[in-house]
C-alpha cells in the first residue's frame, strides 16, 4: 500500500492544532517501532481519542473509522489519510483485507478494541485484534488515552478547552506465534492475553502520569520526539 497523499500534512498539522484547543502532552513515543508493521491499539472514551492518538504518533497511522463517517466531504479527507472503514454491524471481510495489506506493506495500523466509544478500560476486546496480529505476525503497542473525557462520552462532549490530556504509549509485545491454525480457541487465548497487557498497561499510564492523585505539578515531561 502506497503511503496516503495527505498523511503527511495531516501529520504536520495535527500536534500544533490539537495543541492549539488542549493541553496534551505524549509520553513513549519511542515505544513505537519506526519500521515495519505495528498495530497501535487504543482506549476510546471520547471522539477525541483518535485524532489524538493519530497526530502523535511518531509515524502515519492508518485508522480504523466507523462507516457511518466516511460521507460527504469527510469521505476523501479520511480515505486521503489511509482510513479504513469499517462495518460494525456484521463480520468485516473488507477490513480485516485492508488491514492485512496495510500490515503486510510495513504500515502502523490503528485500532480501537474495545470497537466504539465506552468504558475505556478495555474490559470488552473484540477477537478481530487477536486474528490480525496472529496472521500478520504484527506487534501491538498498547496506548492510554487519559484525560479525553467521561466514560462512554457522546461526539459531542469533547474535552474542555485547554484540558490536561496524556496519551501514553506502550512497549510492543506479540500476542501469540502464528501457528498457522488461528483455531477459534486459539484466537480467544491471544485476545485472552491481549486484555492482560492493555489492562496492565492502562494502570501503569495511570501511575506513570498521576491522573488520579498526582498533582498537574508533578506529572513527568512529554516524551523529546512528541
Amino acid at each position: 500500500m502506497t503511503k496516503p497523499p495527505l498523511s503527511a500534512a495531516a501529520h504536520r498539522i495535527g500536534i500544533p492544532l490539537l495543541r492549539s484547543f488542549w493541553r496534551v502532552r505524549s509520553l513513549g513515543t519511542h515505544n513505537v517501532p519506526l519500521g515495519g508493521p505495528v498495530i497501535l491499539a487504543g482506549n476510546h472514551t471520547n471522539f477525541a481519542d483518535g485524532p489524538l492518538l493519530y497526530a502523535f504518533c511518531p509515524r502515519p497511522v492508518h485508522f480504523w473509522v466507523k462507516q457511518e463517517m466516511f460521507t460527504g466531504v469527510l469521505d476523501p479527507v479520511l480515505r486521503g489519510i489511509g482510513h479504513i472503514p469499517v462495518n460494525r454491524g456484521s463480520a468485516d471481510r473488507g477490513m480485516i483485507m485492508d488491514s492485512l495489506t496495510v500490515l503486510r506493506a510495513g504500515n502502523c495500523l490503528g485500532v480501537f478494541p474495545e470497537g466504539t466509544r465506552g468504558s475505556g478500560d478495555f474490559s470488552e476486546v473484540h477477537n478481530g485484534l487477536a486474528y490480525l496480529a496472529m496472521r500478520s505476525g504484527a506487534p501491538i503497542v498498547p496506548v492510554a488515552c487519559l484525560g479525553t473525557g467521561e466514560r462512554g462520552a457522546s461526539i459531542g462532549a469533547l474535552p474542555a478547552f485547554r484540558a490536561k490530556i496524556d496519551v501514553v504509549y506502550g512497549k510492543p509485545f506479540l500476542p501469540a506465534a502464528d501457528t498457522g491454525t488461528r483455531t477459534r480457541s486459539a484466537v480467544t487465548d491471544a485476545s485472552r492475553r491481549i486484555v492482560e497487557r492493555l489492562t496492565a498497561h492502562l494502570h501503569e499510564a495511570e501511575r506513570l502520569t498521576g491522573r488520579s492523585a498526582a498533582p498537574a505539578a508533578d506529572l513527568p515531561a512529554a516524551d523529546a520526539r512528541a
